[in-house]
């Protein structure tokens, strides 16, 4: 065998580079021993800048399949109680053995793979495998059809796809050459998966991955506009979920529980990069449909420390007791859109766990965050995130905001984060709009305090004047939720021949409440009870909310419906209904 610090060994992309992991272990070590002490870890974090560097093969391999091999790396729990559980030994070899067989198909360094898998054992597989390669891997949700699959493969280049065999009769319909790999039931015209496991061939990797080479194209979610193509590197994710590890408080050993779906960048941040980076165990839980009560069970049963989990999920859960379970977790974070206080309020009283906010982008890991043990500002998304240095910056003319005064969440490209995104692929144009003035836009508008507590205000595009104010959005649907009988809201401008727009809010009910007037002046008078009079909720809609496939909320699709809108939907009510609350 040859000894990994030779030249030769360096060339060989199959052997763990132990500088370059030693350099990384730096890196994570000094954020596990300050996860206390947010100064000390903000001010003096450095990210490791590795000229090469493969995380399959140098940290997963390397070190946790080396170091850890026993310690169960993977374990997925079916919604009937069946699970499956990997060690990192098994992981690491059977990532070897599929990175080998993708190869004798044709898989090579940068080929584009959109995988396609759900919660599944063989997702992390092909992911370690593709890394171990150099192929760029393209997730996508197994909820897309055939034209939104259509455009991926086309924008996206696709030379290979893995996917459920049940998925298969989605690409019918399209076009090209790309190889055609199935898991589960046999499917003509595409290969098996599990011949993968019969395969004795060498994998032979050619040469190194660099730290700037592609590693992942995600499609955002869609949120205001068509998806983008963002990309990332060999550096950006695996190195850059550090500072996401920093924020969800991760240890060795934890049991780590994450809500999230496969082909978002959210499964790859808490399934994948930043447990894996901390040496714990990913913990998935599979429902057909969400049940809270299941869902708790299992937390108790496998006893899972850490868990990230999105509003959504947070709103639901607090629909349920839960003070009738005595949960094992020392760490509960939210991540996705921003965290209702009330909800923090909820779980804090039944558990006494603090729910802590953080906030990043598909092309970022985690950027803001509250971490472990610090004090935390209800409706404050925290602090900036070891590695990342925040300004605020005018809308419009991009300069500096003084502290309490709105500006968009900038990343200062002076020092640039190893986290960054290389760009949007394809699309110099709006790579350089965003990245314009030395600055990375994020689209996103907070204020900051003195103290550096930073507030999320709305999209740029969600925020909009009433009545000559601004309204955000958050403000109003974290007051509306407070309401027991409100499980999600969201607030957009309706059009008004007076004020030339009021506030109004969708609004889906709890199970148990059904939409009347009663319950429409019912919530009307709550939100007054709670919000400044600028921000009065003058009309109100009892709604299923229009969602991306990833689950964030589209409030542009609402403002698009308000402004087309001609006379009233059912289940709509106008504060002129209710006589008694004219004042």
């Amino acid at each position: 065998m040859l000894d990994p610090q030779s030249d030769d060994a360096q060339a060989d992309g199959s052997i763990p580079d132990l500088v370059a992991a030693g350099e990384f272990r730096v890196a994570r070590d000094f954020l596990l021993d300050h996860r206390g002490d947010y100064e000390a870890a903000y001010r003096d974090f450095r990210w490791p800048r590795l000229e090469t560097f493969n995380w399959a093969v140098d940290w997963f391999d390397g070190v946790l399949a080396a170091e850890r091999p026993d310690q169960t790396a993977l374990w997925v729990v079916e919604s009937d109680g069946s699970e499956t559980r990997r060690t990192f030994a098994e992981m690491s070899a059977a990532a070897k053995q599929v990175a080998a067989w993708l190869r004798s198909h044709g898989v090579r360094r940068y080929d584009r793979i959109l995988l396609m898998l759900g919660n599944q054992v063989e997702l992390w597989e092909v992911m370690l495998a593709a890394i171990r390669i150099g192929a760029v891997v393209i997730p996508a949700s197994t909820l897309l059809g055939p034209d939104d699959l259509g455009d991926r493969i086309e924008r996206g280049s696709v030379d290979h796809v893995v996917a459920r065999s049940v998925d298969a009769p989605k690409f019918a319909g399209v076009e090209g050459a790309w190889t055609r790999i199935a898991v589960g039931e046999p499917v003509q015209g595409w290969l098996a998966y599990d011949k993968a496991y019969e395969f004795a061939g060498d994998e032979a990797i050619e040469g190194r991955s660099r730290g700037d080479d592609p590693l992942l194209l995600y499609f955002t979610s869609g949120t205001t506009a068509r998806p983008k193509l963002v990309g990332h590197t060999h550096a950006s994710y695996p190195i850059g979920h550090l500072s996401t590890m920093y924020w969800q408080g991760l240890r060795p050993d934890d049991v780590h529980l994450n809500i999230s779906s496969p082909g978002w960048a959210k499964h790859a941040w808490s399934n994948v990069f930043a447990p894996w980076n901390a040496g714990a165990t990913v913990l998935v839980v599979n429902q057909a449909r969400f049940n809270a009560a299941g869902l708790l069970d299992t937390i108790v049963r496998c006893g899972a420390t850490t868990f990230c989990a999105p509003p959504t999920v947070w709103r639901l859960l607090i629909q349920a007791d839960l003070g009738a379970w005595t949960v094992p977790l020392r760490e509960c974070v939210a991540a996705g859109e921003p965290l209702n206080p009330e909800v923090i309020e909820q779980v804090r009283a039944a558990w006494g766990i603090t729910v802590r906010d953080g906030y990043g982008q598909t092309e970022t890991t985690a950027q803001i965050g509250n971490p472990p043990g610090q004090p935390l500002k209800l409706g404050s998304m925290g602090r900036p995130l070891p590695g990342y240095r925040i300004v605020l910056a005018d809308v419009l003319t991009g300069e500096r905001v003084p502290d309490g005064v709105e500006g968009e969440i900038c990343l200062d490209l002076s020092e640039r984060p190893v986290s960054l995104m290389r760009g949007y692929l394809d699309d110099d144009g709006h790579t350089a709009h965003v990245m314009r003035d030395g600055l990375y836009h994020t689209g996103d508008v907070a204020i900051r305090e003195a103290d550096g507590y930073i507030t999320y205000v709305g999209r740029t595009d969600d925020v909009f004047k009433a009545s000559d104010y601004r309204i955000s959005p958050f403000e109003v649907e974290s007051a509306l939720i407070e309401h027991d009988a409100v499980v999600e809201a969201a607030v957009v401008p309706a059009p008004d021949p007076v004020r030339l727009a009021v506030v109004k809010a969708y609004v889906m009910l709890a199970d148990g409440y059904q939409p009347s007037p009663e319950m429409a002046q019912e919530i009307l008078r709550f939100a007054r009870g709670r919000l400044a009079p600028y921000q009065r909720v003058r009309r109100i809609q009892f709604a299923e909310l229009p969602k991306t496939i990833s689950g964030k909320i589209r409030r542009v699709e609402l403002r698009g419906q308000e402004a087309s809108r001609v006379g009233r939907d059912e289940h709509e009510y106008w504060e002129e209904d209710f006589p008694e609350l004219k004042s």
